[in-house]
């Protein structure tokens, strides 16, 4: 489990009292000025060295760091390709329409990724994604590598809170039971507290049982905004929950315990 580098310091009001609205709006631009820091980092994966490669358990691989508004066309393609493949079955009959909004929140400008590539031994590959309809194909120059995975993340407000938000983290099936899924949510925990981020947040579809034990042993608990603890009756009628992991007693409280 990843742990903070630092204490991280933030505005807060004094215990017992309500706060004023001159330190309301003191605590809100400074919240703001921490996403926007965020934000403006070029490249998160550069300060972890220790991250920049993964070699286990017969994977060797290496990340690289990337921006939705940026991704080339066949990056794009293989997004699409990978997120279809893993995820058509547990969103079920709500997938043509989940499709069409996680294509649009793919190349937001917000959007921030970590690519997880594999070595290429100086020849030309190609990375496949199966699929009903058959075999896609993106061939990529030795140079580049071939992805075998990607981490979809972006620094957002969650109960007036700054957070990381684990959007997508999706791998083809030969890397997947390997560690790598831990080692890249370890970058992202790591990530999160560099930039005083009080939490990483996520959204896990409830058939998706295998994401759900994943999570749960990396120790991430079902959020105090996920529909099912908001309201159980509505909860039940969710296919999705929300869950964190939270850095700080502010965030527990909020987030976690859901006091306010």
């Amino acid at each position: 489990m990843a742990t903070a580098e630092k204490k991280r310091h933030r505005i807060s009001s004094g215990e017992g009292r309500r706060p004023s609205r001159k330190e309301i709006l003191e605590r809100k631009k400074a919240i703001d000025e921490l996403i926007r820091k965020a934000v403006a980092v070029k490249d998160h994966l550069v300060q972890f060295p220790a991250f920049h490669k993964f070699q286990r358990n017969g994977l060797s691989v290496y990340l690289e760091s990337g921006r939705g508004d940026q991704l080339t066309l066949p990056t794009r393609k293989y997004i699409q390709n990978l997120l279809k493949v893993n995820m058509e079955k547990p969103y079920g009959p709500e997938w043509p329409s989940e499709e069409k909004v996680k294509r649009q929140e793919m190349v937001a400008p917000e959007a921030r990724y970590i690519f997880v590539k594999q070595y290429s031994n100086g020849f030309t590959t190609e990375c496949s994604v199966n699929q009903d309809a058959g075999m896609e194909r993106t061939h990529a120059p030795c140079n580049e590598g071939c992805l075998v995975g990607f981490v979809h993340y972006r620094f957002v407000l969650e109960e007036e809170l700054p957070v990381a938000y684990v959007y997508e983290l999706q791998m083809e099936p030969s890397a997947q039971g390997k560690g790598l899924g831990k080692f890249l949510m370890q970058l992202i925990e790591q990530i999160a507290c560099k930039n005083q981020m009080g939490a990483v947040m996520l959204t896990v579809q409830k058939a998706n049982t295998q994401a759900m034990a994943f999570y749960t042993k990396l120790r991430y608990a079902i959020s105090s905004t996920s529909p099912s603890r908001v309201d159980p009756q509505i909860g039940l009628e969710k296919s999705y929950e929300i869950l964190c992991k939270t850095f700080d007693s502010e965030a527990k409280s909020k987030l976690e315990d859901g006091e306010w």
